[in-house]
């Protein structure tokens, strides 16, 4: 044998001792690593904010004695992120870092933990930290799940099923750049079309390192998990590792733009045959999403809406029977969504509910009965994890960065981890204040008012109206990393913000009132809101702001035309300008036809009609407000092109008007130093014009 073959057999040898044999695992102690001078500052600045662990996903182990969670820490100067596995008691005490590496889970017997590595390959560990081991070699592969049993695994990769590059379609002309299409959904969201799918691919565990699976979707134009999320949650195996349920829309074109119609297969492997239990069952037109195997796994819990085209409609929660195919709605006297789907044996299945801006975890038996709110208080609980009568929960509140919590019987909360506590202890927050503002139809609004660190109610503050964004998504107890209060707060600013109509946690008919009514009750419900605010002696009522993103872009596009110089500084970040143009822009068409109420060309549909003469391009002639504009380069959603019509509009009349582009962003800003710059322009703005 030649000295170099010796050598690698050697090195082999080492590795595989060094990889089964039980390190020393690093106990934490958490620091962020302020500066002198930030300390000194005593303020919460977007680099004090990118300093923080970001706690993700988390998971308990099988027998409730350990739970696996994910941090996350940024480096500004090479612009990443790097992900770590950490292990802690549900009790708290100590924590120790297990691996680099995201997406942990548990195999069923609970003797090690599944991971994604910074190789972009599953491998497993104990949690000891010995027997790390290469699970699969699969190229291009996007996220995975292992059965309980132990016995097999999924994995999910972009395939090509159709021939859309020029290049492909004429194989003598490999040099032309074209896409090529006869129907719709081009783009969506931040890629163009390019015939590749998101497929699931199952293969046999215990046979040595994956390489290859099965397609069970082959040759077939849609994704599994669904697009823009591609959401593994949305793919799950029975506990026997015989099945796999998943989430899947077979349509394609203009049927798949117009259409939310989405539905649970089941997959068998010793039949390699798939069927539709929502279709076997009856008419589900909407969104059905979520499948979760009941531990016996004659049962699946799952996420349904019931109105077609509709993608804010009521998450209710619905449970399948295998035994005769029957759908059962849990929450049909409950009034709120229902998400996080966990089994109590075959019984009794607990949820994550928006409540009054807040997000709490309730319960409800599978033969029906009214649903039990277990946990209370102002707070977000975002997901939980549970095993036996062991919960914990991740959980974040306007003042707070999610943390882990420990959830006991009667739906108390102890906080486990404490990742950013060194921020905390020298960096003062904001104080958040809930507010009840009366409408202009007599209903009672929940506003949300934070205000700066050390505020002094003898002083006056600029005051900012923040307006939210989906247009349909809660404005909870959230902590954001782009949309953030405590920034605003910290750089002396009041911030108003109102669980306008429109938003969920308040009732169905609160969420609905909205759709087809963009111009109307919501935009009464903000000024309600800010006018509250901006009557009490610490408010400067000639220092207001209006900002927001999204359909809180629109807003603040619309009350520039609108406002009756309340606003003195306003900003809009990939908003809606032009509802026609939008309409033909965007890709997602069941979104503007069931929130415009339709095409703008159809003259006798008087919804859409109304929606088309209130777009805010309508009353341009209006604005005299200085205004910051905000978008993304890659944002197909809402895209870029109505940010550059704002723009114009304000720049050829005269109103003072900046434009910030990113090249690399899509709807949201994710990127370190993007953040930053968008912070730097964002306070820029409003300290020109509201201080």
């Amino acid at each position: 044998m030649k000295l170099a073959n010796l050598l690698k057999v050697a090195a082999v040898a080492l590795l595989a001792v060094g990889c089964n044999s039980a390190p020393q695992l690093e106990t934490m102690k958490f620091t962020n690593n302020l500066t002198a001078e930030e300390i000194a500052a005593g303020k919460f600045t977007p680099e004090v904010m990118w300093k923080m662990g970001r706690v993700g996903s988390q998971t308990l182990s099988p027998n409730g004695e350990q739970v696996a969670f994910t941090i996350t820490y940024y480096n500004m100067s090479t612009n990443k992120g790097t992900t770590s596995i950490y292990l802690t008691s549900p009790q708290g005490g100590k924590v120790v870092k297990l691996v680099k590496g995201s997406s942990p889970s548990w195999s069923g017997d609970g003797s090690k933990l599944y991971y994604v590595a910074t190789d972009g390959q599953v491998w497993s560990i104990r949690p000891d930290g010995s027997h790390k081991e290469q699970v699969t070699d699969v190229e291009g592969l996007e996220s995975y799940g292992v059965a309980p049993a132990g016995n097999a695994l999924f994995y999910t990769k972009k395939v090509h099923v159709v021939d859309i590059n020029s290049s492909d379609v004429y194989a003598d002309a490999d040099k032309s750049k074209a896409r090529i299409y006869d129907d719709l959904m081009v783009r969506h969201w931040d890629y163009w079309d390019e015939g590749d799918y998101s497929h699931i691919f199952v293969a046999e565990l215990g046979n040595g390192v994956v390489k290859e699976g099965k397609d069970i979707m082959e040759g077939q134009p849609w994704d599994a998990p669904l697009a823009p999320y591609f959401d593994a949650e949305e793919v799950a195996w029975n506990h026997a590792g015989t099945a796999l349920a998943y989430t899947c829309k077979h349509l394609t074109g203009a049927e798949y733009a117009i259409s939310t119609d989405s539905d649970i297969f089941i997959y068998d492997l010793a039949t390699a045959t798939t069927r539709n239990i929502c279709k076997e069952w009856g008419e589900m037109p909407g969104y059905d999403k979520y499948p979760v195997w009941s531990p016996n796994d004659k049962m699946i819990a799952l996420r349904s809406m019931r109105r077609a085209g509709n993608e804010s409609d009521k998450e209710r929660l619905f449970v399948w029977n295998s035994e005769d195919g029957s759908m059962r709605d849990l929450t049909a006297n409950f009034d709120y969504n229902a998400s996080n789907l966990v089994w109590e044996g075959n019984e009794t299945i607990y949820f994550v509910a928006p409540i009054t801006a807040t997000h709490q975890i309730c319960r409800v038996g599978v033969n029906g009965g009214d649903v039990e709110v277990l946990t209370s208080g102002d707070h977000d609980i975002n997901s939980f994890t549970k095993a036996g009568a062991t919960i914990v929960a991740h959980m974040n509140t306007i003042m707070k960065a999610a943390e882990l919590y420990s959830v006991d019987a009667d739906g108390a909360l102890q906080q486990i981890t404490f990742v950013n506590q060194q921020i905390y202890d020298n960096i003062p927050m904001g104080k958040c204040e809930k507010r009840w503002v009366k409408t202009t139809d007599g209903k009672q609004m929940l506003v949300w008012v934070i205000l700066p660190p050390n505020f002094d109610e003898s002083q006056k503050y600029p005051t900012l109206l923040y307006c939210q964004g989906g247009p349909q998504s809660v404005v909870s107890q959230f902590w954001s990393y782009r949309w953030n209060f405590q920034l605003m707060a910290s750089e002396g600013y009041i911030v108003v913000a109102p669980n306008r109509r429109g938003l969920p946690s308040f009732g169905q008919e609160w969420l609905d009132q909205i759709s087809g009514d963009y111009s109307g009750q919501n935009i009464r419900d903000y000024l309600s809101a800010i006018d509250s605010v901006s009557a009490e002696p610490w408010s400067d009522e000639n220092r207001l702001g209006a900002v927001g993103a999204s359909y809180g872009g629109y807003s603040v596009y619309y009350l520039a035309g609108h406002h009756e110089g309340r606003f003195k500084a306003l900003i809009s970040h990939c908003g809606i300008y032009n509802f026609e143009s939008m309409y033909g822009h965007t890709e997602e068409m069941w979104f503007v036809n069931n929130d415009y109420g339709g095409a703008y060309w159809d003259e006798k549909n008087r919804t859409a009609q109304r929606s088309y003469r209130n777009s805010p391009h309508k009353a341009a002639a209006a604005w005299d407000t200085p205004i910051l504009i905000f978008t993304g380069l890659k944002d197909y959603r809402i895209p870029y092109t109505q940010s550059l019509e704002a723009f114009t509009a304000a720049k050829l009349q005269g109103v003072p008007a900046k434009l910030v582009a990113f090249e690399n962003e899509a709807h949201q800003v994710f990127k370190p130093q993007n953040s930053l710059v968008w912070n730097r322009e964002f306070f820029g703005w409003l300290n020109k014009y509201l201080k």
